[in-house]
Parts: structure tokens; C-alpha cells; sequence
């Protein structure tokens, strides 16, 4: 017995400083986490966060309906790709929300983004597959930060929209569901003139249904 009580004294004694730093470690970690947690929900910035979301006209009013929203890490499965794609986010602008990657990257982040939306889609692909009538369309997907106007939340969002829609935005503005969509309106225009111009920026999709 007094072998083994001096094997854990000597055990202790060898280690306790190792165990009281990774206790230190931990505890600033919780702090910081909880830190940051409160600055988000202050700011309404939830930039690690990535929201899927849908823009449509219809019967005259512009409609904004969420497919799914996910943490960035369960999406891009990389720590380094989420990392820098908050540091992209960060440089966007008014004038320009779609967040800017290098033209070689853009593939990679729109197509993550592309098998998320495809698992919720998958039956209609099935179903084409098998002969089974189906309605498809083609839509456009980018990925941006909107930094313009009074936003309620600011999140990583990827846009989804009809193809159709968005080469031929009416030049007058629908009916808002919410005041604050003017912005997103704006900002489908700033990506209907991107799409004419740098198409990179962008990926097409065709969904079954």
C-alpha cells in the first residue's frame, strides 16, 4: 500500500504542472468562447454559420425561404477552407457581396455548397433516372456576405435562384415582404451584372422535382 501511495505521490508531483496548465488552457477557452458568443449575438454577425437560401418572385413579391443552414465546418468539412472563407467574407463590400475567393477556389466552395443542396434534391435525380416525369429547372448558385443596408442578421449566405430570374430581373422592384429586402433585391441586381461578366464566380444547377 505505501508503494502505491508513493507511485501516485511521484506521479503527482511529476505532473501536476502539466495538469494545472491544460486546466488553465481549458478555462480560457470556455471564456473565450463564451466571449465570442456574446459578441455575435450583439452584433448579429454569424459569419460561421452558412445559410442556404432561396430568392424568388412570385405573384409579385419577392420571396426569401432558407433551404438549410449549417455550420461552415459541416459544409466545407476543412478547417483551413472555413478559415478562409471567413477571412474572404470579410472583403466584401456594397458594392460587390459575393464573397471573393481565387478564381481557381471558387469551384471547390460553390460545389460543397452544390452536394448539400443535391442531398435534399436527390429523389427528383432518382426519379429522372428511372423514366418518372419530372419538372426540372435550372438554377444559379454563389456564395456571399451582404454588408449593405440594415440587415437583421449578417451570416455567410449561398444564394440560390432560377436561372431565368435572374438574366431577366424586372427593372421594377416587387413587393417586399419585409422592409428590409430591399436590400437583398439590390443585391440580386449586383449579382445578375456579375454573372454577365465573370461566370467563375458562379455554378449552375439543375434540380429535379
Amino acid at each position: 500500500m505505501d508503494d502505491f501511495l508513493k507511485t501516485v505521490s511521484d506521479y503527482i508531483q511529476q505532473h501536476w504542472l502539466k495538469a494545472v496548465t491544460a486546466a488553465v488552457f481549458l478555462g480560457i477557452g470556455w471564456l473565450f468562447g463564451k466571449y465570442r458568443a456574446r459578441q455575435q449575438w450583439e452584433k448579429k454577425e454569424f459569419l460561421d454559420r452558412l445559410n442556404i437560401s432561396l430568392n424568388t418572385i412570385a405573384d409579385g413579391k419577392l420571396l426569401i425561404r432558407t433551404l438549410a443552414e449549417m455550420p461552415c465546418e459541416e459544409v466545407f468539412l476543412n478547417s483551413v477552407a472555413v478559415k478562409r472563407l471567413l477571412a474572404a467574407a470579410g472583403k466584401t463590400t456594397e458594392a460587390d457581396p459575393i464573397v471573393p475567393f481565387a478564381k481557381d477556389d471558387y469551384w471547390y466552395y460553390l460545389n460543397s455548397v452544390l452536394n448539400e443542396i443535391s442531398e435534399q434534391f436527390a429523389l427528383g435525380l432518382l426519379k429522372r433516372d428511372m423514366g418518372v416525369d419530372v419538372r426540372k429547372e435550372t438554377y444559379v448558385l454563389c456564395i456571399t456576405n451582404e454588408c449593405a443596408g440594415d440587415l437583421r442578421t449578417r451570416k455567410i449566405r449561398a444564394m440560390v435562384i432560377k436561372k431565368s430570374l435572374l438574366t431577366g430581373l424586372p427593372e421594377k422592384p416587387p413587393a417586399f415582404e419585409s422592409p428590409n429586402h430591399h436590400t437583398r433585391w439590390k443585391t440580386l441586381g449586383q449579382l445578375a451584372a456579375a454573372y454577365e461578366k465573370d461566370r467563375f464566380r458562379f455554378l449552375e444547377m439543375e434540380i429535379c422535382v
